[in-house]
């Protein structure tokens, strides 16, 4: 188990330098570790799995959002809310480093030649790879999957808890997800606000349930009675979820894939 600080202290990839900014085509570059140096804000229960994902280079800095200023930083900001961008960013990032060596399990980020999925995120927006990406897999509602009333994608609005299961779920099951009611959701989870959540998320809600103790829900949210969805999700919660992909036992989580990492010969001494 390796230690919730943030230090770089395995073997792992080089500590980023100030060419790896949070605007790098990060789905198309190699995996960098960042040792952020505000990981001991995060909340106590969450601090493994933003570590360990820091450490296998998943995670980027946090920026200040103005493109004329921003330069290399290596704060994480845990307790920040995170942009649908930033997470799909990750998610993609995450689900093709833990699968580095199943390259039938990759997400393939898209190339610039591709007609946008979305009005709002043009070939040259540096996240295009992986929301392009993620819409051709049909993990994430566009046009591409029948979705006529997905237009726009609103990569820097901030991610909610139903997007977040939503997007996650397919990435874990591999599978169609189940058929699901309001009235099933509410006697398995037994969520109070059941009724507010988006009737395209039921079914990954749902899904997510039958995925026990690795539930998304649960890894991020802990047990709860109110599942909000439509409350922000922050930095620390989306890596919480990032940190295991797999349905029923079947998976691989950061931790595992770290192991890997340092246990390669081509490890860092």
């Amino acid at each position: 188990m390796v230690g919730a600080s943030g230090s770089s202290d395995g073997n792992v990839s080089p500590i980023a330098t100030a060419s790896d900014s949070a605007n790098d085509r990060q789905p198309q570059t190699v995996p960098v570790a960042i040792a952020f140096s505000d990981l001991n804000k995060t909340p106590k229960e969450l601090q493994q799995y933003v570590s360990d994902l820091a450490k296998l280079g998943v995670l980027s800095p946090v920026t200040d959002g103005n493109k004329a200023t921003q330069t290399a930083s290596n704060l994480f900001a845990p307790n920040k809310v995170i942009t649908r961008r930033e997470y799909v960013r990750w998610l993609v990032a995450a689900n093709n480093r833990l699968y580095a060596s199943q390259p039938a399990k990759q997400i393939r980020s898209s190339t610039d030649t591709t007609v946008p999925a979305y009005q709002d995120v043009p070939r040259n927006d540096p996240d295009f790879p992986a929301i392009q990406g993620l819409a051709e897999a049909g993990l994430i509602p566009s046009l591409l999957s029948g979705d006529s009333t997905t237009v726009t994608f609103r990569p820097n609005a901030p991610l909610t808890r139903e997007n977040l299961v939503l997007w996650k779920v397919p990435a874990d099951t591999r599978q169609a997800l189940p058929t699901a009611s309001l009235d099933a959701v509410k006697q398995t989870w037994g969520f109070q606000d059941a009724p507010r959540i988006d009737s395209r998320a039921l079914r990954a809600v749902l899904a997510d349930f039958q995925n026990g103790d690795s539930s998304n829900i649960r890894r991020a949210f802990g047990y709860t009675t109110l599942f909000q969805p439509k409350k922000s999700v922050t930095r620390a919660e989306a890596a919480a979820a990032l940190w295991y992909f797999g349905f029923q036992g079947d998976g691989q989580s950061a931790e595992e894939a770290l192991k890997t990492l340092n246990a390669s010969p081509s490890a860092s001494p």
